[in-house]
C-alpha cells in the first residue's frame, strides 16, 4: 500500500536524538509528485515531512538535502549515494487531530516518510476562525491559501524579537504585527507602547495612536509634548541626568539627598488634601519639588563669597556679589538656570575689605556648572522643565502624575508612541531606562487593579534595541529590560525587541524571547545568536536567513505551533513606517516620477542653506520652525 502512496518520499534509516536521516525512494525520479492534483517539490529545505508512527503522526522540517545528509556510518563506507534528507523532528499529532509541539515517541528504522500536503499544512497551522487568540500576520510562503497565525498570548507575555538586516522589511513587519494586535474589532482593549528612536512610526499609526515627542512639529495637531518629570525619577536616576557622578569620598551626595527629601516632605505638608505620610517620604518618592531652587542654593554654597571683615558673619546680607553695569548685584535667576556671580576672595594686608568663601563648600563645582548648563539648554527641557508637570517654588504642579501615566498606557487609543528622536544621544540610554522603569513600577504595584497589566496586558515595542540593550550589563536601559523579560510575564508586561544586530543585544534579554520573527540576516554572528537563542534544534532552517526575500520571515518559538516561513502581509502604503531608503534615481523618467528629489532631477536654483543651519541650530527637523527665520529675515 505504501508504495503506491503519492506522498511517500522515503524511509527512516537513522535516528539520532531529534535528527532523522531519510533515504529517498526511487519512485519520484523527477523530484516532483502530485497529490490531489497539486504538484509538490520533494526535498525542499524548510519543507515539512510526516512520519506515521502507530496512531500518531510525527512532523519534522527538512534541514539538509543530498550527500551531506548521509549518516556518518554510511558515509564512511562510501557508495551511499546522494538521495538523502536530514529531518529535525518538531512535533506530533494524532490521526486527524490537532498538531502539538514535542514528541512522545521516536520513529524506527524503515518507517515511511511522507511529504506534507495542503491538507496536512492546514492541520499543522490551524484555522483562525475557531481560535480567537490567533492573529494573522501573513501567509505561509509555500501556500498563499494558508494563513500564518501567531498566538497572541504567547507573543505578548512570553516576549518576542523582530530581527533583520537593514532593508529586510523589519519596520514594516513591526507595523504590520502591531496593526493586527491593535485592531479595535478583534482586540478593543489592546495596549501597546512603542519606543520610537528615530521617529518612524507616526505615519504608520496615525489613525490609532497618541504620539508624544520631545520636539513637536508646530504644524501638526496630532502630537503632544513628551514630558518626563525629574521628580518622578529615583534618586540615582536623577543624579545621573543632572549632577552626574560624585567623588567616592564626597559628602555632597548625601547632603543633596537630604535636601531633596526635605523639599518633598515640604510639598506633602503644604498640600492639605494629600494622604501621604510625610515620614514615609524618601528620595525615590515621586513627589514634586523645585530642583532649580535646589541647584541655585547649592551653587551659592559652593561658589559664594562674603565680606568677612570686622567680624561679619557668612549670612546672605553679607554676600559679596559682583555688580552689573548699573551697579546692581548679579544674583542670577534660579528659574532660568542663571547662576549668581561672586567676587573673588581677597585678603590683603592693610586692606580693610576682606572677602572669604562661604564655609562648608562641597567640592562639586564641575557638577554644578554642568547641571546649570543643562537648565539653560532647551533640549533638556523635556525632563527639567516638563510643562504642566514643572513644579513651582512650593512644589505644586498643574497636572498630576496619574494624568501623565494615563496618557502613556491608559488613553483611548490602543497604541502610544514615545518618539525619542529629540533626546540628546548622551542620555538616551538613561532616559529609556527611566521610562521603562516608571511603567514597570506602575503596573507592578497595580497588578491587582483593572488598570494593571494582569487584566489588561501591555506590550512594549523596543525599536533599535541594539543601541541601548547591548552587552553592557551596567546600562540603565539594559538593567530594566532584563527585569522586564525575567519578571514581566507575571504582571502582564511583554516586550518586543526589534533590532538589525541581534549579536549586539545582551544575551540574557534575547534568551528570554519566546517568539522570533527572523527576517533576512546576512551576518554570521547575528544568525548564530538567533540559532543559539531558540529552543528548537533548527540550524538548517536558520541557515536560510541570508536568502529570504524582503518582507519574508521565519517565525519560530512559542507563538507558533510550528516554525513557519512566512510572507508578512504589509500594511497599506499610507500606513507604513517612515523608514524607506532615499531614492537616488527613480526607475521612471523624471517627468513621470512621483518621488521628490534624487540625482535624476535638477537641483533648485540658489538653494537656501540658511534654512539648513537654522534647523541645525534649533535641533529640530521640522520646517515649521523656519517660519520664525522667514519673519526675522523679512
Amino acid at each position: 500500500m505504501n508504495s503506491v502512496s503519492p506522498t511517500l518520499i522515503g524511509t527512516v534509516q537513522d535516528v539520532n536524538g531529534t535528527s532523522v536521516s531519510v533515504a529517498l525512494t526511487g519512485a519520484q525520479l523527477s523530484g516532483l509528485t502530485f497529490v490531489d492534483g497539486q504538484g509538490y517539490r520533494i526535498g525542499q529545505i524548510g519543507s515539512f515531512v510526516r512520519i506515521p508512527v502507530g496512531y500518531a503522526d510525527l512532523f519534522g522540517i527538512v534541514s539538509q538535502v543530498g550527500a551531506s545528509a548521509i549518516p556518518e556510518t554510511l558515509a564512511d563506507n562510501g557508495g551511499a549515494g546522494y538521495r538523502w534528507l536530514k529531518v529535525q523532528l518538531i512535533g506530533e499529532g494524532s490521526a486527524g487531530g490537532q498538531f502539538r509541539r514535542g514528541i512522545s515517541q521516536y520513529p524506527t528504522i524503515d518507517d515511511d516518510v511522507h511529504l506534507v500536503s495542503q491538507r496536512d499544512l492546514e492541520r499543522i497551522y490551524g484555522r483562525r476562525g475557531k481560535q480567537h487568540h490567533l492573529v494573522k500576520v501573513g501567509h505561509i510562503a509555500g501556500s498563499q491559501s494558508i494563513d500564518a497565525l501567531v498566538d497572541i498570548n504567547k507573543l505578548v507575555t512570553r516576549h518576542s524579537a523582530v530581527v533583520g538586516t537593514t532593508g529586510s522589511g523589519k519596520s514594516t513587519t513591526v507595523a504590520s504585527v502591531v496593526r493586527c494586535l491593535s485592531s479595535s474589532k478583534n482586540y478593543p482593549s489592546s495596549r501597546i507602547l512603542i519606543l520610537d528612536i528615530h521617529g518612524e512610526y507616526q505615519a504608520a499609526f496615525a489613525d490609532r495612536a497618541h504620539v508624544y515627542k520631545v520636539n513637536i512639529d508646530a504644524s501638526k495637531t496630532d502630537q503632544e509634548r513628551l514630558c518626563l518629570p525629574f521628580w518622578a525619577m529615583e534618586f540615582d536616576e536623577l543624579m545621573s541626568l543632572t549632577f552626574g557622578s560624585f567623588p567616592a569620598d564626597s559628602k555632597a551626595r548625601n547632603l543633596i539627598m537630604e535636601r531633596i527629601i526635605a523639599a518633598k516632605v515640604a510639598t506633602v505638608e503644604a498640600d492639605e488634601d494629600s494622604d501621604i505620610d510625610p515620614e514615609a517620604v524618601n528620595a525615590d518618592s515621586p513627589i514634586p519639588f523645585d530642583i532649580k531652587k535646589l541647584w541655585y542654593d547649592l551653587y551659592c554654597q559652593e561658589f559664594g563669597t562674603y565680606f568677612s571683615g570686622k567680624g561679619k558673619l557668612p549670612v546672605e546680607e553679607n554676600w559679596a556679589y559682583k555688580l552689573d553695569a548699573q551697579g546692581q548685584p548679579i544674583k542670577g535667576d534660579a528659574s532660568k538656570g542663571l547662576p549668581p556671580r561672586f567676587r573673588e576672595v581677597k585678603s590683603v594686608a592693610g586692606d580693610d575689605e576682606k572677602i572669604n568663601y562661604l564655609p562648608e563648600a562641597l567640592n562639586i563645582r564641575a557638577q554644578l556648572e554642568a547641571f546649570g548648563a543643562k537648565l539653560r539648554i532647551p533640549r533638556y527641557n523635556f525632563f527639567l522643565r516638563p510643562g504642566a508637570w514643572d513644579p513651582d517654588p512650593e512644589g505644586k504642579t498643574d497636572e498630576t502624575l496619574a494624568r501623565l501615566i494615563k496618557g502613556w498606557i491608559g488613553s483611548d487609543r490602543p497604541v502610544t508612541i514615545l518618539d525619542l528622536s529629540g533626546v540628546p544621544s548622551a542620555i538616551t540610554n538613561d532616559v529609556i531606562g527611566i521610562l521603562l522603569r516608571l511603567i514597570y513600577d506602575c503596573l507592578f504595584w497595580a497588578r491587582h487593579l483593572s488598570q494593571g497589566g494582569r487584566e489588561r496586558p501591555l506590550l512594549l515595542v523596543l525599536e533599535e534595541a541594539h543601541t541601548y540593550l547591548n552587552g553592557d550589563i551596567g546600562g540603565r536601559a539594559s538593567t530594566v529590560v532584563q527585569r522586564i523579560v525575567k519578571e514581566g510575564r507575571k504582571y502582564g508586561i511583554g516586550a518586543m525587541i526589534v533590532s538589525q544586530r541581534p549579536s549586539e543585544i545582551n544575551s540574557t534579554i534575547l534568551s528570554q524571547c519566546g517568539t522570533f520573527f527572523a527576517l533576512r540576516l546576512s551576518n554570521g554572528n547575528d544568525r548564530s545568536k538567533i540559532t543559539g537563542a531558540i529552543s528548537e534544534n533548527l540550524e538548517g532552517l536558520t541557515s536560510m536567513l541570508p536568502i529570504l526575500r524582503t518582507g519574508e520571515a521565519i517565525i519560530l518559538g512559542e507563538g507558533v505551533g510550528i516554525p513557519m516561513r512566512t510572507m508578512i502581509e504589509p500594511p497599506p502604503k499610507d500606513k507604513r513606517p517612515d523608514s524607506a531608503d532615499p531614492v537616488v534615481c527613480d526607475e521612471t523618467s523624471p517627468e513621470d516620477s512621483m518621488v521628490p528629489g534624487g540625482w535624476g532631477i535638477p537641483m533648485e536654483a540658489d538653494p537656501n542653506y540658511e534654512e539648513v543651519v537654522a534647523l541645525w541650530r534649533q535641533q529640530t527637523p521640522f520646517t515649521s520652525a523656519l517660519v520664525n527665520l522667514d519673519e526675522a529675515q523679512g
